[in-house]
This record gives structure tokens, C-alpha cells and sequence, in this order.
């Protein structure tokens, strides 16, 4: 059997031998290791993550971005242009498609770093013992000797013996295929067993389903289990959602649609109209690359790229890029209460006892505060100190709670009193919480006595009690909910041996009181749910706490309505048809279990909402997955509900779900705009050549005027769009259908618009231009800033498509905007006056004069499409 070294590279054998030689051949003990030793042994054996899959390299990434049917269309244009010795359309093209390869090799990149920083964000986090002390640490600096501890819901974050077990279950099927829990215990394993048979082992990457326990870590990073067998993903997630599929099938039709419509002007220019034929192929090939919008699946993806960053900014982590577009449709949200709608600073409020009531001071952890009216509690605290998995730290001037908010109060609570739980008591035994005996109990042994103190929930723990007149303290403990404290019960006994017996706590303790904790709303909680009131978003509050205390959270925040809390009992009695009823009209639901979340969720989806789930929790998973956008609680939440989820909360505050739902749809109205301005624009462009061809008249602009304009717009003005903030009154609209077609025909209609009065403007400036006998090469380049000029009026335009553009703060703009506007003035005045460029573009000069009609043709197209918008939205009122 191979010996075990502090290095963990062999860990065959650690299964088959006692904990004790374990510990023992790794240097540890069961305070664990020194602060110095664990950072010794991170120097020397790295830290405990997998190799990432090798990234695509610079090249591979800028090469992939021509693997599209758009750009092969241009490549083969850039051929023919070649062909015919053409090099100015040819360089123009060849410049187009340098331009879209080049915004998406940036963005890529961009977006392997945002998603590098997602999978950091993510990392598991361990609690180990270090020198006798709890400590939570990154899973990266944990370390072969590290003692850590486990509890329901965590993902074992390295290859662990275990020493301590409580009721342990870990689910292995990641590397056993094996579907139900495996429980654990102590026991060495025969040294040939397989790996599903080595039940004092818990293996990286498996789920805890129930219990705690203990356990040593015999190897880190690559010489884990699941590191030697690659199950790990290391790509990369994909950035492409429905809606750039959709779009990108839109652009593969177009361009066939072009290409059919292109090659009959080619044929009717040739064979009817007598053009030359280069001539007329030059003309065909410059109206295809200015038709097709080759840049617009770039630009959209840019434009999600750019939200995933800022619902970061927001807290809010996407796992998915989908949920972007979810979220922003979410027309209901069903949230836990406790650190998402609250504080998760909890604090023992009040205490009743035989004795009387009584009123607790202090704020949040710290074990400071008075106890009014003084009085006889020390066996209430030296429960709440013993029957406790938390620790309470000092740092940087605050307390700071390790485990269970709620025991993290109750220590506060005991130190208050003067208890002090590491005084000569030691823990002997343990039947940890669980929610389906609801109840912990602790064996400890002091002062030359051993005690079993229990605390739960008062309708579980009061008829454990014997000699008490349980209706009344259900009743005391139901007045203290209402105040909005979540309340315990706490009771003692003495043992008649050296280990709990559960037979024995059935009507053997002693009751020695309730307790009231409080955990405070988050006064940003009150108005993010005051905001999705106004943005048309029912919130749901789904909670395991009692009904009382849900109510009084609920009225706090603002979630008063007249219907009764509803609990998971009156769940359990309701059909289908019932639930979806039910839960259209009521808010708040208490004592629920994740199955119960699941029905929730189902109901609502029944009556055509589109539902967020917040979750934190293993079994809240099949909810988080059912729901159309799953949240997990980044802080508090497990690894199972994180990965299930498509929304990670990194303070697991709610106010961060009502930013990522305006992000949401801030990023969608983006996407609109892009869309919005990129069609007509396109179109418009094409049917000045179009119309010319088809009616025998010169053409208004060249075919290497097209390929430049579709070059310095495309790349800037359009790509502005993307960084657009969220416009004003954006949570004041109802939620969207998320199933809405994005080409809807309000946006077929505004092409159509455009487009038409894209083709008045100018050849109404190319018709005035011919009138006053200019050349042909100047009406050709005043037709052309003409096009771009609408471009950048149309701009401003879709810059807010559900309200008025003649705002200063709309007339304004952003940097990016300017920023374009900037390029696209120097490039025209460029092209325009500069004579090199004039003999490679076929431009003139033109007279300040007739600049300014220029201009004024704009600002008139400007003020008809915002009108006509005017109209509409009057017409919605």
C-alpha cells in the first residue's frame, strides 16, 4: 500500500486505513494546521484547481471570425473586384471585412476575460480549522492536512478522510454514475474497493445531500479523483443566445434574397438597359456588400457582451448568456426573504421564559447590548452558546458571523449574558438540523456535568417538553412571529449516557424558553420592490419562516395585500387548478418547501408568466432550473443551486435582481436599436441605386461611394448604439413578451418608413444638385453625404425609440455616440475635400451652402420620423 505524504499525489490506500494513521502521515490533528504550514504547503504543491483547457491561440481566434456565410459573400466580391482590376473596391471591401474581423477578435477576447472572471467570481469556498480556529477560506488555498468541515448543500472541494461524520450523505454520481446519496461513515474500506464502496472518503466535486462531518484533505487540484479522470469543464462558454441565432438565420435569408435581387439588376442593367458590363457588375457588387449586414450579428453579440459586464457591475453574475434576454422579460419574481430581501444580520430581539419577557439590545453580531429587565438566563444563554456550529469573528472593526446567521446571533445573544461556550465545555455528541426533524441537539460535558440542549422550531421542540401547557407558549411564540421575529425554542435535559437518544427527547426535556431574532429588511429591498411594482413585476415572497414573521417582513417591504399568507400545509391541499389560482392572488408564502417552490413555479408558468426563482439551497435546484430564470445566492447559496442556476447574486441582495432585470432590458432595447437603425439604413442605401437603375437615370452614388459609406458607418454609428444606457422609464413599462418576434411590425413598418424617406431625401438633393447644372461627380458626393447625414440623424433618432428624442439629455448623447459622430464628420470632410482621396472616391468639393442644405435635409427627415413616432405613441394612451 503506498505511503501518504503531505503532498496528496497518493491517495490509493487513504480509504483503506484508520483516520488516525491518516492524520498521522499527513502531519495534521484535528485543530488542523497552522496558518505558516498551510501557506508552506500552498508554495510547494500549487493551488487546488484544475489545468483549464489550453485557449484558443491570438490567430486561431482572429482566422475563426471569417468562418461566416456574410463574409465569404464580401471575400467573393473582393475577388471579382480584383478580377477586374479594380483596387480601390477592391481595398474598400477587403477593408469592410477587416474591420468586422477586427470588432470581433476584440470582443472575443473581451469576452473570455469577462467569462475568466465569472468562473473566479465563482470559485468554491471551503470552512476549514485552522489552529483550533474556524476560518472560511477560497477552495483554491486549501491544502493536503486542511480539516474541513461539511455541512448539506456544499460541494466537497477537494479529495477528503473522513474523521467526524453526523448523518452523512454525498452525492457521487459525477464520478460513479450512481444516482441516490451514498451515506458515509468512519469505517477503512478493503484496499481493492471501488471507488463507489469507499464510504470514509468524500471526493472533490461531489454534493453533500445531508449532514456534516469532518474531514481531511488527502489531495488537492489534478491529484484528486475527478482531477485524474478530466471531468472538468474548462471552455469557454459560447456567446450566442436565441435571439443571435434568429438573427443570424435573418441574415443568411437576406443576403440570399440580395443575391437573387442583385443578380437580376445585373441581368435587366445588362440585357435590357444596355449598361457596360463591368460597369454594371461594379455597380451590383457595391449595392450586395452596402445591402448586407454583415457587421449586425458582431454588433449584437458586442451588445450582450457589454450587459453580462454590467449586470457584474450590478452583482448580478450571468452564467447564461440566454438569461439575458429572460431577465428582461420577467414579469414575476419569486424570492427566499432571509439576506435577499433582509439584512442576514440577525439578532436575538427578545426572549421569553418561565420567568417573564425580556428585551435584547445590541445590533447585528456584536456581543454587545442590555437585557431588560434584568434577570436569571444563563441556562437560556448557555443553550444558545453550546447548540451552535457558528463562529463570531472581530475584523476590521465589525463582527462578522462563520455559519448560520441565525446561531451566529444566538452566540451574540450568549455572550450578552456572559456565556462564554469555549469555557470548559466539550462536545461529546450531535444530531445536526434537518428539515425533517427540525431540531438540533448537542451532547456537551462541563463543570463536572453533561447536558443534551435542543433547539428548533417551537412547534416541534414544545411537545418534546414535558410539564407545559404547550397551547399557550404556541400562542406566546405566534405573537412573538407577528412582530416579525423568527422564533426558537430552546430546551435542556439530562443524559443517561454518553450519546443522544432520540427515543429519550420525546417528552424528557426541560423548556427553558423562546427566543425572537430579527432579521431587518434591506431599506434598498423596499424600493426595488416598490420599482417592480411601477415596471408591472408581481413579487412573491417564498419562505421555510413562519407565517407570522413572513407577514410582518412583507409589510415592512411593501408586499401588503389582502389575501392571507398561505403556507405549505394549505399548499398540500390545493389542485392544480387551485394553486394557479391561489397563486395569482396572493404575495407571500410561508413554511414552503423546494417542492413546493416547484408547484409555485409551475403555477405561475401556467398562467402565461415568465418567472424568476431565487434559490440557495441543493433541493431548491429543480426550481431553479424549472423557473425561466434561475437566481442563486452567490454568498449563502450552494454549489448545486449555483450551477443550476442561470443568475448568480454576488451580495445576495434582491435590489441586484431589479438592476440585472433593468440591464436586462436595457440590453434588449439595445439590441432594438441596433436592429432598428442597421435595417432601413442598409435599405435606404440600396434603393438610391436601385430606383436609378430601374428608372435609366445616373446613379446617385458609385459603387465604391456604397462600399465606403457601409465601411465608415457600419463600424461606428451602429456599434454606438451598443453602449446605449438604460432610457428613462424603462422599469415604468410592462414586462414584454419574451416569445415576441424582434422583426415585430412596428420595426417592419419603420424599415419601410425609412427607407422611403431615405430615397426621397436624396434624390431630392441629387434632382436640385442636377438642376443647377453641377457636375455629375459633385451631386454624386452631395448625394452621398446626404446619406450619411440621414445615417447620423437616424441615430439620434433610435437612440430612444419609446420616448421623445427632443430632450437635452437625448440631444446630449454618450461618448460613444460623439465619439462616432467625431469619425464619421473628419472621414466625410476627408473624402470630400482632400485630393488624393477625391480622385480615388470620384468626390468634389462642396460649397458651404449647400453643406448647410445638407444638413437641413436631415434635420427636416428627423423631424417627420420623430413626429410620425409622436403620433404613435399619443395613439397608445
Amino acid at each position: 500500500m503506498p505511503d501518504l505524504d503531505d503532498s496528496g499525489s497518493k491517495t490509493d490506500g487513504s480509504h483503506s486505513r484508520p483516520a488516525a494513521e491518516c492524520l498521522a502521515a499527513l502531519g495534521s490533528s484535528a485543530s488542523g494546521l497552522t496558518a505558516a504550514e498551510a501557506a508552506e504547503r500552498l508554495r510547494r504543491h500549487g493551488p487546488n484547481r484544475l489545468p483549464e483547457a489550453r485557449p484558443r491561440g491570438p490567430l486561431r481566434r482572429f482566422l475563426a471570425q471569417f468562418s461566416n456565410v456574410l463574409i465569404h459573400v464580401l471575400l467573393a466580391a473582393a475577388a471579382i473586384t480584383a478580377a477586374l482590376q479594380h483596387w480601390v473596391d477592391t481595398g474598400v471591401i477587403l477593408a469592410v471585412v477587416l474591420a468586422n474581423a477586427v470588432i470581433g477578435f476584440l470582443q472575443e477576447g473581451r469576452a473570455e476575460a469577462a467569462m475568466g472572471a465569472i468562473r473566479r467570481m465563482l470559485a468554491p469556498h471551503a470552512t476549514v480549522i485552522r489552529g483550533g480556529r474556524r476560518l472560511g477560506i477560497d477552495g483554491a488555498d486549501l491544502v493536503p492536512g486542511d480539516i474541513v468541515l461539511l455541512e448539506a448543500g456544499d460541494r466537497v472541494p477537494a479529495d477528503l478522510r473522513l474523521i467526524e461524520v453526523n448523518g452523512l450523505s454525498v452525492q457521487e454520481a459525477a464520478l460513479t454514475g450512481e444516482s441516490v446519496p451514498v451515506e458515509k461513515d468512519l469505517a477503512p474500506a478493503p484496499a481493492d474497493a471501488p471507488l463507489g464502496d469507499r464510504h470514509s472518503m468524500a471526493y472533490s466535486g461531489t454534493l453533500v445531500t445531508q449532514g456534516t462531518a469532518r474531514g481531511l484533505v488527502t489531495a488537492t487540484g489534478s491529484g484528486t479523483e475527478i482531477g485524474r479522470i478530466g471531468q472538468m469543464l474548462s471552455g469557454v462558454e459560447v456567446l450566442t443566445t436565441p435571439l443571435v441565432e434568429q438573427m443570424n438565420r435573418f441574415g443568411r435569408w437576406l443576403s440570399l434574397l440580395i443575391l437573387i435581387v442583385s443578380a437580376l439588376l445585373l441581368a435587366y442593367g445588362y440585357y435590357v438597359a444596355h449598361y457596360d458590363f463591368v460597369e454594371m457588375l461594379m455597380v451590383v457588387v457595391g449595392l450586395a456588400v452596402a445591402a448586407i449586414p454583415e457587421g449586425l450579428p458582431a454588433v449584437m453579440t458586442i451588445t450582450l457582451a457589454i450587459g453580462v459586464q454590467a449586470m457584474a457591475r450590478r452583482h448580478a453574475i450571468v452564467r447564461r448568456l440566454p438569461a439575458i434576454e429572460t431577465i428582461g422579460s420577467v414579469s414575476v419574481i419569486c424570492t427566499d426573504k432571509t439576506g435577499t430581501l433582509t439584512r442576514n444580520e440577525m439578532m436575538v430581539a427578545a426572549a421569553e421564559t418561565p420567568l417573564g419577557q425580556f428585551g435584547i439590545g445590541g445590533e447585528g453580531y456584536a456581543p454587545e447590548g442590555a437585557v431588560t429587565p434584568e434577570g436569571d438566563l444563563a441556562a437560556l444563554g448557555l443553550a444558545a452558546a453550546l447548540c451552535n456550529d457558528a463562529h463570531l469573528r472581530h475584523e476590521e472593526g465589525c463582527w462578522h458571523c462563520e455559519g448560520d446567521p441565525m446561531e451566529g446571533a444566538l452566540l451574540a445573544f450568549a455572550a450578552k449574558l456572559g456565556t462564554d461556550p469555549a469555557s470548559g465545555w466539550t462536545r461529546r455528541d450531535a444530531i445536526p438540523f434537518d428539515s425533517r426533524h427540525r431540531f438540533m441537539a448537542v451532547l456537551s460535558s462541563g463543570a463536572g456535568r453533561q447536558l443534551v440542549h435542543v433547539k428548533g422550531a417551537p412547534e416541534r421542540v414544545l411537545p418534546m417538553c414535558g410539564d407545559l401547557d404547550h397551547a399557550d407558549w404556541l400562542h406566546r411564540a405566534e405573537a412573538m412571529a407577528a412582530r416579525g421575529q423568527r422564533v426558537l425554542a430552546l430546551a435542556e435535559m439530562v443524559p443517561a449516557g454518553h450519546r443522544i437518544d432520540p427515543a429519550a427527547l420525546e417528552g424528557g426535556l426541560r423548556f427553558l424558553g423562546l427566543v425572537g431574532l430579527i432579521d431587518p429588511p434591506r431599506a434598498e429591498a423596499v424600493a426595488a420592490v416598490a420599482e417592480c411594482r411601477a415596471a408591472g413585476i408581481q413579487v412573491k415572497m417564498i419562505t421555510g419562516d413562519h407565517a407570522g414573521t413572513a407577514a410582518a417582513i412583507a409589510a415592512m417591504i411593501g408586499l401588503e395585500r389582502p389575501q392571507p399568507v398561505l403556507t405549505g400545509a394549505d399548499l398540500d391541499h390545493l389542485d392544480e387548478a387551485g394553486l394557479e389560482r391561489a397563486v395569482m392572488a396572493t404575495d407571500v408564502f410561508a413554511r414552503t418547501s423546494p417542492e413546493h417552490k416547484l408547484r409555485l413555479v409551475r403555477a405561475l408558468q401556467a398562467r402565461g408568466l415568465t418567472v424568476a426563482m431565487t434559490g440557495d439551497g441543493v433541493n431548491d435546484a429543480p426550481a431553479l432550473k424549472r423557473a425561466d430564470a434561475g437566481i442563486a445566492m452567490g454568498q449563502k447559496g450552494s454549489d448545486a443551486a449555483r450551477e443550476a442556476a442561470d443568475l448568480v447574486l454576488a451580495d445576495d441582495n434582491f435590489a441586484s435582481i431589479v438592476a440585472a432585470v433593468r440591464e436586462g432590458r436595457t440590453v434588449f432595447d439595445n439590441l432594438r436599436k441596433v436592429i432598428a437603425w442597421t435595417l432601413p439604413t442598409n435599405a435606404g442605401e440600396s434603393l438610391t441605386v436601385i430606383a436609378a437603375l430601374l428608372a435609366g437615370h445616373a446613379l446617385p452614388v458609385t459603387a465604391v461611394q456604397l462600399l465606403w459609406l457601409n465601411l465608415i458607418t457600419a463600424a461606428t454609428l451602429g456599434l454606438a448604439l451598443a453602449f446605449e444606457p438604460t432610457e428613462a422609464g424603462t422599469m415604468s413599462r410592462p414586462p414584454r413578451d419574451r416569445n415576441a418576434p424582434i422583426l415585430s411590425p412596428g420595426l417592419v413598418w419603420h424599415v419601410v418608413l425609412v427607407s422611403a424617406l431615405f430615397l426621397a431625401a436624396v434624390y431630392g438633393v441629387f434632382a436640385y444638385a442636377t438642376d443647377r447644372g453641377y457636375p455629375l461627380e459633385l451631386t454624386q458626393t452631395m448625394a452621398m453625404n446626404t446619406l450619411v447625414v440621414l445615417e447620423m440623424f437616424h441615430l439620434f433618432f433610435v437612440r430612444n425609440i419609446h420616448g421623445t428624442s427632443l430632450t437635452w439629455r437625448a440631444l446630449r448623447g454618450t461618448r460613444a455616440v460623439w465619439a462616432s459622430i467625431v469619425t464619421i464628420i473628419v472621414a466625410q470632410f476627408a473624402i470630400t475635400y482632400l485630393a488624393p482621396l477625391q480622385a480615388m472616391f470620384g468626390t468634389m468639393a462642396i460649397s458651404p451652402g449647400d453643406g448647410l442644405l445638407i444638413v437641413a435635409v436631415g434635420a427636416a427627415f428627423f423631424a417627420l420620423i420623430e413626429t410620425e413616432k409622436q403620433i404613435r405613441l399619443q395613439m397608445r394612451k
